[in-house]
């Protein structure tokens, strides 16, 4: 009986920027790369290839422990922008098997972490958190080469450092919904997450890292890593090296000839292409070698014999010769993520890639933000008309949220004369939808006020007498606006509370206006008034409101400025001197 062919799994590196993610990976290639390979890296790569081979030797600890190792060995896959995460996706969930978290220990958990936590969680992707930069706890020494007996030795100061920075981690992933502990301390790795201090500088704590992935895997890929004859991956990123444009790869299933045609999925039709060069990655190293036939999972290189437009993020298979049924095939595995997750009104969404605006979607539905329209590619103008037919809808879904995109020409010069239309990009999706929620939040306020202010208006004026244009009626002078905010036709009363009149026009800057809003210096008119007798010895004008107009105001001052309270507490304590029709 022949034994079915199993593939590696495939490992996602993630974690927040400059906490140690290429170090690491760096520390398990070193284990068997020459020094002056090593020292001429260039460039970040996205692959790693670790042999089986290999892990025995670079982790004694799994035979000492007995661990059986039936797969052939791990694919690392580093993730060194935020990006290139998102775009790990594929039919069905994530690409990743296993993730290694990587949070330096002594600042914990960063917005970029929280982020990826949320992602794994919501992929229900098994994973372990490397604790690194243990070398940098005050005091810390190697004193023994097992992780476990190293802490137990540490002085005593350092060991109680140590205890009180995992002990913290722990209750912070804690609000995530996970339980943790030290890797040697749980029983059962399903019920826990493992967590495994290592230093990428030192090399500690490697070996325990990759004794806890092949136990991971024996336990719970061993029936899903088998290999089919059709190929599938996903292009991860689209790279130029000077005049020649190429896709890193990852091929996650089946084989993958030199010459085979391959089908990539799109928002229209498939593209389908022949490969020109083929290139699998070496074996722990930073190198592409040509090769005639790649097998799964591995990483490649690829260029296409036609020019063509492909984006980050899509799923390709083997092309078969029926355009149809794989266009069928992609349209229902993007219309499966997308339509579920986009409403009959909400914000725009945009991404740079398929996983980008997948993750995107996600998390805004995770924080119940709505989505009408997500697309991929940079801010155009067709998003602002979008956004503009939002508006008229509902005030606050007149929002662009753009993930890792700019904004194109077009658009900069619409918005340069139109701010009516909110666009928030960031290259963190954590950010991103914490500064959508807190323009959404003011914009709901912002609303409400307005329909608040529409129906009782709150305003405290100052009188500028050395801008009175016209003395006697309709007196014409000059006030800014303390507080709230002025409209045609409010009544005005003075410092005693007697009644001043009605405001008939404004002019800012010698133009009419129907409103002037805090800060505002503005031209009033208010028929029936003679300044020079009813305002000559006044300072302040105030808006005139009835007492169930304060009632409300007091209601709801979450509403109100600081400015706007304290005006209408003036007002309070004016009808309450006047002992006016209040009932006070």
């Amino acid at each position: 009986m022949t034994q079915t062919k199993i593939r590696q799994p495939i490992v996602t590196v993630c974690g927040h920027v400059d906490h140690g993610k290429t170090s690491l990976l760096d520390a398990l290639r070193g284990s068997s790369v020459h020094e002056r390979e090593a020292g001429g890296i260039t460039q970040k790569i996205s692959f790693t290839l670790f042999p089986s081979e290999q892990l025995k030797k670079s982790c004694p600890l799994i035979d000492k422990k007995g661990i059986k190792i039936d797969i052939p060995g791990f694919l690392f896959i580093d993730t060194p922008g935020h990006a290139a995460f998102t775009n790990l996706r594929k039919r069905g969930g994530s690409l990743a098997d296993l993730a290694i978290l990587v949070i330096d220990i002594n600042e914990g958990i960063k917005p970029q972490t929280a982020e990826t936590i949320q992602i794994l969680k919501i992929n229900k992707v098994p994973f372990v958190i490397a604790l690194n930069k243990i070398d940098r706890i005050s005091g810390w020494k190697k004193l023994g080469d097992e992780m476990q007996k190293n802490i137990e030795l540490q002085p005593k100061n350092t060991k109680q450092e140590f205890d009180e920075k995992y002990m913290t981690l722990i209750g912070s992933l804690n609000s995530f919904g996970f339980d943790s502990d030290l890797f040697f301390n749980i029983p059962d790795f399903a019920k826990k997450i493992a967590l495994v201090p290592i230093s990428a500088k030192t090399k500690e704590g490697i070996p325990e890292l990759l004794m806890m992935l092949c136990g991971l895997s024996q336990k719970y890929l061993a029936g899903g890593l088998s290999i089919s004859k059709s190929a599938k991956g996903v292009i991860l990123e689209i790279k130029k090296d000077k005049s020649i444009s190429y896709a890193e790869a990852i091929l996650y299933d089946g084989e993958l000839e030199k010459n085979d045609e391959i089908a990539i999925a799109g928002f229209g039709e498939p593209t389908i292409t022949k490969i020109r060069v083929l290139e699998e990655i070496e074996p722990l190293s930073f190198k592409f070698k040509p090769k005639e036939k790649a097998v799964a999972s591995t990483g490649l290189k690829i260029q296409f014999s036609d020019k063509v437009d492909v984006l980050s993020g899509m799923p390709f298979v083997s092309y078969s010769g029926d355009k149809e049924q794989i266009a069928n095939e992609f349209k229902q595995e993007i219309s499966e993520t997308f339509d579920s997750m986009l409403s009959k009104q909400g914000i725009i969404a945009k991404a740079d890639s398929f996983g980008g605006l997948e993750a995107l979607l996600i998390l805004l539905k995770e924080s119940g933000i709505p989505v009408v329209k997500a697309t991929i590619g940079d801010i155009s103008k067709t998003d602002i008309i979008s956004a503009k037919a939002n508006k008229k809808i509902n005030e606050v879904d007149a929002v662009i949220a753009g993930f890792n995109v700019p904004i194109d020409a077009e658009a900069k010069e619409i918005l340069g004369s139109d701010k009516s239309i909110k666009i928030l990009t960031e290259e963190v999706i954590y950010k991103l939808i914490e500064n959508l929620q807190k323009f959404r939040e003011e914009k709901k306020k912002e609303i409400e006020k307005n329909r608040m202010m529409s129906l009782n208006s709150l305003c405290k004026l100052k009188i500028l007498p050395q801008y009175v244009f016209r003395n006697t009626k309709p007196a014409i002078f000059g006030v800014k606006i303390e507080a709230g905010k002025i409209i045609q036709n409010i009544s005005l009363i003075d410092e005693s509370g007697e009644k001043v009149g009605r405001i008939k026009n404004m002019q800012s800057e010698n133009k009419p206006v129907s409103s002037a809003e805090e800060g505002m210096e503005v031209a009033i008119s208010v028929p029936g008034l003679n300044f020079e007798r009813g305002l000559k010895e006044k300072k302040f004008l105030y808006s005139e409101i009835s007492e169930s107009q304060f009632k409300n105001f007091r209601k709801n001052k979450d509403l109100l400025s600081s400015s706007e309270i304290s005006a209408l507490q003036e007002i309070s304590d004016i009808k309450k001197r006047k002992k006016s029709d209040w009932g006070n």
